[in-house]
């Protein structure tokens, strides 16, 4: 099948972008849409014209480093999953696809369809992690975690940060990126230590990087390729409330 192409260029932070349209041809349906510009991606070099720059690593839903905007939506037009895993056989034959990188403040674009996502780096280098010395690793039954906290614990620490939420986000708010982070820790048992620290740090951060407030619409859950729940933002501003009153 044929499409047509309308992807954002822009040569590097400070430059002025555009939207540039190409034409792509025998595409199938079992290529995925980073295969897709990759073909349109060789056709663009043998030209001596430059490639469109995006970003991709495992190819598989896990990195996180995939996130494009398709015709308006986080991710492509299915839900539960990334960019990389996105197929042509959700596009029809004769489509026009807007291509653009997200669009956040605290995500400035770097080149094209790359942006900038350090600023979550920032956030966890605050506090999402655990610092306390438990000596060597113990046994998985050592620490008995009931079934619904893990299973809890288990579905905020699936975020892989790809920042799908904040581009989808009115306000572009990275409260469910921070709610994941701060939620997984705060059910275990491993994280009690620095769980009152961890929240204030972490929305310190946040608010720091220029990241908006929530808008309770829930977006970020729509678009999320995890389907991480609103439910973990409702524990974040639990955690920040009893951090802040003690």
């Amino acid at each position: 099948m044929q499409v047509f192409l309308k992807v954002w260029r822009q040569a590097d932070a400070k430059s002025e972008g555009q939207f540039v349209t190409y034409t792509v041809e025998n595409v199938t349906e079992d290529m995925s849409f980073f295969e897709m510009l990759d073909m349109l991606n060789n056709q663009l070099v043998l030209k001596g014209e430059e490639p469109i720059a995006f970003d991709h690593d495992c190819r598989e839903g896990i990195c996180g480093t995939c996130g494009l905007f398709i015709n308006g939506r986080a991710h492509g037009p299915l839900r539960g999953i990334t960019t990389c895993q996105l197929h042509m056989r959700s596009f029809n034959d004769g489509d026009s696809i807007v291509v653009e990188p997200w669009r956040a403040e605290a995500f400035p674009v770097i080149k094209d369809l790359i942006v900038d996502r350090t600023a979550f780096d920032r956030i966890m280098s605050a506090g999402g992690y655990i610092s306390v010395n438990t000596g060597g690793v113990p046994d998985a039954n050592t620490i008995p975690v009931p079934k619904p906290k893990a299973d809890e614990a288990f579905d905020a620490a699936a975020c892989i940060g790809c920042g799908a939420c904040v581009a989808t986000c009115k306000n572009s708010s990275a409260m469910l990126f921070v709610a994941a982070k701060v939620s997984h820790l705060a059910l275990l048992p491993q994280g009690q230590v620095e769980r009152k620290q961890r929240a204030l740090n972490l929305i310190a951060a946040m608010d720091m990087e220029g990241f908006g407030a929530c808008t309770n619409t829930g977006a970020c859950e729509i678009e999320c390729p995890k389907e991480i729940s609103l439910v973990h933002i409702a524990r974040l501003n639990r955690e920040f409330l009893k951090a802040s009153l003690i």
